[in-house]
């Protein structure tokens, strides 16, 4: 199944036309022709079954004939991960924790962050293409860039931890992961967190963890702390 996403489809849409760009790939690729099958989220949930009308290169029409609300998974993961130096390597987290299973990230500008600017436009195409990959109707949120301050100075619910390289006394992240929990996790930059920071977040009752033995880069410690919630969540 091929899924294609449009935010503005509703339960009561009856029916769509693609873009040109999307209709071309319809027609012309997958060479798709009246009375077949297409499959859009909204990204809110909701999967549609639509039907083509018109298979136009320039604008595809289909006719909405069911949609199907899917189910949610029974926790929220929202990771706060510090913007790599290298963009592409940002760029290959978000798509690998959207396929994996996340629902909101943040880009935290530490104290030792080296990129300060991103772009969130590409950034948005990027987890709509890992949503469609993965066959998932919910789309990842991306929160706007917020600096570690500002973030940690906010209300949390649910289990709160921080993962750094300090030498201090840290817990295993996977011993204190419980199923069905929301959890945030905060994940620093290539030059960790602040030494200020780290004790901001205990102050804020962020639980300090360790990822494993070895020192993991940024995008890499995101990664195996989103896997680590999916695999507790199984």
């Amino acid at each position: 199944m091929q899924l294609f996403f449009n935010s503005e489809l509703t339960k009561d849409t009856v029916q769509f036309s693609f873009n040109k760009e999307e209709s071309k790939h319809i027609v012309k690729v997958l060479r798709k022709s009246i009375g077949n099958k297409l499959y859009i989220t909204n990204g809110k949930g909701i999967l549609f079954t639509a039907e083509i009308s018109l298979p136009n290169i320039n604008k595809c029409i289909a006719n909405i004939i069911s949609n199907t609300l899917q189910l949610k998974r029974k926790y929220n993961l929202h990771l706060a991960v510090a913007p790599t130096k290298m963009n592409d390597r940002y760029e290959w987290f978000l798509e690998k924790a959207a396929e994996i299973g996340i629902d909101s990230i943040t880009p935290i500008i530490c104290d030792h962050s080296e990129r300060k600017i991103i772009k969130p436009e590409r950034f948005e195409r990027i987890l709509q293409s890992a949503m469609k990959q993965s066959l998932s109707c919910y789309l990842p949120k991306l929160n706007e860039a917020i600096t570690f301050r500002d973030f940690i100075n906010q209300e949390f619910s649910g289990d709160l931890f921080i993962a750094h390289c300090e030498e201090t006394n840290k817990k295993s992240l996977k011993q204190q992961l419980k199923p069905n929990t929301d959890i945030t996790i905060l994940i620093g930059p290539e030059g960790d967190f602040s030494v200020k920071e780290i004790s901001k977040a205990l102050e804020n009752n962020f639980i300090p963890v360790t990822l494993g033995e070895t020192r993991l880069r940024t995008e890499t410690a995101a990664i195996v702390a989103c896997h680590s919630v999916a695999y507790t969540n199984e």
